[in-house]
């Protein structure tokens, strides 16, 4: 009886229990979030998850769509859960499939293509919309908008708009909040002329004040943005395409692109169709449910608690747990009572942190502001009965992890105001980010906190790479990492383990500099395509790229397989891109030394093209600015000079003094030894730039014992060769290589050191940084006195460099390819990383 029982009791027990199904409409950054919360919860246990999604991707992070915009970022970077993760979980996604409507008496969503699916329970994420003004004039007489008109929120939303911005001069946004302005630096950086149109008075005006906002306005100016506020756009002008915007006081703006970013709008039709509540958001209660049935709800933007909505993604991840905890059955009496608003974010690069309210409402506020516009500094808080009601930091958020505490705990404050902007002043400084409770969250973007950071750490991601990875915090706008840096580095003490990536040459490649060497040698990869074939399992890498092209050019010389998109703009086009999108050319004045003819060509070429300003730069050359992509060629060829490299990553210049020819100081011929150098050395590939001089005397009128290489005569015929010298952020007096007895020396010695350089530096590594790395010992044992017997390969693959040489302004007459000089995507999308200082 009793085995029998159990038996039966046993058998009871396999009897797999019917699980119910969980839909989802929405795979945004809300829709998402509730499914990677609910998973460690087992939600798995619990529910079939299906997932319906709009666009035809996994999950992305939105915050990185400038980036993307801007070509800093390829699209694949900024996926959180690519499409193979929703199979790895289980659960069911319709990608790229719309929700066309809601049945609430029969538990069905109906999705476009015929796709339906029933739900026990039904969670409705659907995000916002683009707002979209009622402009005249937007859309043609097919109803699509107007070809070059576009809205700025999703993956293919970028797509379109860098598609056209390779044959557009002059943008347009519509909208000066946080997603226009990142919309503004994508195309800034794409090298068009951009104007930033905004309705308001000052800009962010959700997040700032009006003194914070002309701070950051004079700042963004500084850019190269055009910013005009109280501009009401009324049409959209140009018939099949656009040509301009006309605003309502009668003014108009030429352009060829317009990008509408003027707010956002929850989207809720499909909620309203199916009768739920709906005022601006889907009302939902404290437990996220609608209130008139309670098997539906709903999170993120398109929900509406306690008469808010919010567009910031703290709050989701919020709303994300505490659903999470319910439908889990974790804690099914979890509630969400609302967010304190607060945001540390980054505009165009420029550190923002916001909490609470803006201005003072009352007699009982006291306003405490640090204002340093000179620096783009602006700090404002807001007290009341001695707590932190509200801050904007901007500029300097060095202390809003503090603030930030502060603010959410509603402790008083200190006496010293001072202590709160500046935490140095005061004696009890208030805690820093190591100080917080484990719960303070460290990175707003993706909602991480300091627990979830020092449990990655113990689980033994104790790089700051992967404890990124891991946690994906520092992941977003980049803020926080330095917090990040910090719990790393106190949590592991004095354990450190290094990452090998330091190690790698590019870091989509997991290879050394000497073994990536070895291998495109050993496989003969004469390209960057085929090196991420071959050594990266065809997984390209934006960032790694320049670095690769580099060294394949330095490897194989005329053999090099040059693939332009592989290269900086400037490389494309070998000139300087500058802010405004206009190139800088600096034609080769071999060691400074001129001739009237010369400078008469030079005057009369910048006259005919109306240079913008013509500049005697630090390495004795003559910078023409502000020519016009298209117009570089003919530039070439009216100059008839070879380039300067002013722009490459390369041998740059030899600066000279006039030496022992005028000079009553002069001990040798600098000026000739300086035109030697130039003349054999032009153009030479390396890791990073380099800048050479020449001195007749140990008085070092041109600087040669702070340059990359130098030379110096101190009598008798004899050179002082001086390598890692650095004269720019850091001071360096270079390290004396050797002493030789001629021109001819001078030339063997420091053709010698470049080669090695160019085989063993890191890309971008400057030579002061090599020469310490490497030690001016081991050098001198290595190149002068040859202790490995490397001088004669050395002094020969040199030589193979130099006559591998070819002048890149001769594609004045012959171009890479026809449309090298038209405004391309790739040129302009490595604008931002491509600008090269000034010469010194």
């Amino acid at each position: 009886m009793c085995g029998s029982c159990g038996a039966a009791l046993s058998k009871e027990r396999t009897v797999p229990v019917k699980k119910a199904k969980l839909v989802v409409i929405g795979n945004g950054m809300a829709g998402a979030r509730l499914v990677e919360e609910l998973l460690p919860r087992g939600g798995a246990e619990r529910f079939d998850i299906v997932m319906f999604g709009d666009e035809p991707y996994g999950n992305y992070n939105r915050i990185l769509l400038s980036g993307v915009l801007a070509g800093t970022h390829d699209p694949q970077d900024i996926f959180i859960n690519p499409l193979s993760w929703y199979q790895e979980t289980g659960v069911t996604l319709h990608a790229g499939v719309r929700v066309e409507r809601i049945d609430c008496r029969q538990k069905l969503v109906h999705g476009a293509g015929g796709i339906t699916e029933h739900y026990d329970k039904l969670v409705i994420a659907t995000g916002s919309n683009a707002f979209v003004p009622p402009l005249a004039g937007l859309k043609n007489e097919s109803g699509q908008y107007k070809e070059g008109v576009f809205v700025f929120r999703t993956l293919d939303d970028c797509t379109a708009i860098t598609h056209h911005a390779a044959r557009a001069k002059r943008a347009v946004v519509i909208g000066g909040g946080l997603l226009g302005l990142e919309a503004a630096r994508g195309l800034l950086e794409l090298g068009l002329e951009v104007h930033v149109v905004h309705l308001m008075g000052h800009l962010m005006e959700l997040q700032l004040d009006a003194k914070g906002g002309a701070i950051l306005q004079r700042s963004l100016e500084a850019m190269g943005l055009h910013i005009h506020l109280r501009k009401n756009s009324r049409e959209v002008l140009g018939n099949e395409r656009v040509s301009g915007l006309r605003f309502e006081d009668g003014g108009s703006l030429a352009c060829d692109l317009v990008v509408i970013s003027a707010g956002i709008r929850p989207n809720v039709e499909l909620a309203r169709e199916a009768g739920l509540l709906v005022e601006r958001g889907i009302v939902v209660g404290d437990d996220l449910c609608t209130p008139h049935d309670r098997d539906i709800y709903a999170l993120g933007e398109c929900a509406q608690h306690r008469g808010r909505t919010y567009g910031l993604v703290a709050p989701l991840w919020e709303q994300a747990q505490v659903l999470a905890d319910r439908l889990s059955g974790r804690n099914p009496r979890a509630l969400y009572t609302g967010s304190q608003v607060s945001t540390k974010l980054k505009v165009m690069g420029i550190e923002l942190a916001v909490m609470g309210t803006r201005e003072v409402t009352g007699e009982q506020d006291e306003e405490v502001t640090y204002v340093d516009a000179a620096r783009g500094i602006y700090k404002k808080l807001i007290l009341r009965d001695q707590r932190l009601a509200g801050a904007i930091l901007l500029g300097d958020t060095s202390t809003a992890p503090n603030l930030l505490h502060t603010f959410e705990r509603g402790t008083q404050v200190p006496e010293s105001r001072a202590e709160l902007l500046f935490p140095s002043v005061g004696e009890a400084a208030l805690p820093s980010v190591l100080q917080l409770p484990d719960t303070a969250q460290v990175c707003n973007c993706n909602g991480v906190s300091k627990q979830q950071i020092l449990a990655a750490v113990s689980k033994g991601h104790r790089t700051l790479k992967r404890l990124c990875d891991a946690t994906r915090a520092g992941t977003g706008c980049g803020s926080c990492k330095k917090d990040v840096q910090a719990l790393l580095e106190n949590a592991v003490g004095d354990t450190p383990i290094e990452d090998p990536s330091v190690h790698y040459y590019v870091p989509g490649v997991p290879l050394s500099k000497p073994e990536l060497v070895a291998e495109i040698k050993a496989r003969g990869l004469r390209s960057v395509s085929a090196v991420f074939d071959a050594l990266a399992d065809g997984r390209e890498d934006v960032a790694s790229k320049t670095g690769l092209a580099s060294l394949l050019k330095t490897l194989w010389g005329k053999d090099y397989e040059d693939e332009r998109d592989a290269r900086f703009i400037n490389d494309r086009v070998h000139a300087n891109i500058q802010r405004d999108a206009t190139f800088s050319v600096v034609p080769r004045i071999f060691g400074g030394v001129t001739t009237p003819a010369q400078l008469r060509q030079i005057a009369d070429v910048a006259e005919r093209h109306n240079v913008k300003m013509v500049k005697i730069t630090g390495g004795q050359r003559i910078d023409l600015l502000g020519i016009p992509k298209e117009k570089l060629p003919e530039v070439w060829r009216e100059l008839g000079m070879p380039s300067g490299h002013a722009y490459a990553k390369s041998f740059r210049t030899c600066k000279t003094c006039v030496g022992s020819d005028f000079c009553r100081y002069g001990l040798g011929d600098s000026t000739g030894l300086g035109i030697a150098i130039e003349k054999r050395f032009q153009g030479l590939e390396s890791p990073h730039k380099m800048k050479l001089a020449t001195a007749g005397c140990p008085r070092n009128c041109s600087e040669a014992t702070t340059k990359d290489l130098g030379a110096v005569a101190i009598g008798g015929g004899r050179w002082e060769i001086l390598v890692g010298g650095a004269a720019g952020s850091r001071v360096r007096k270079g390290d004396l290589l050797c002493v030789v007895d001629t021109h001819e020396d001078v030339l063997k010695l420091m053709g010698r050191f470049m080669q090695y350089y160019r085989e063993h530096g890191k890309y971008l590594e400057r030579t002061h940084d090599f020469v310490e790395r490497v030690g001016i010992d081991k050098l001198r044992r290595l190149l002068v006195e040859d202790e490995e017997k490397l001088a004669a390969r050395l002094d020969a693959e040199i030589q193979a460099a130099v006559d591998a040489y070819v002048d890149p302004w001769e594609e004045a007459v012959r171009p890479h390819h026809p449309s090298q000089f038209t405004r391309t995507l790739p040129a302009e999308s490595e604008a931002s990383g491509s600008v090269a200082q000034p010469e010194a």
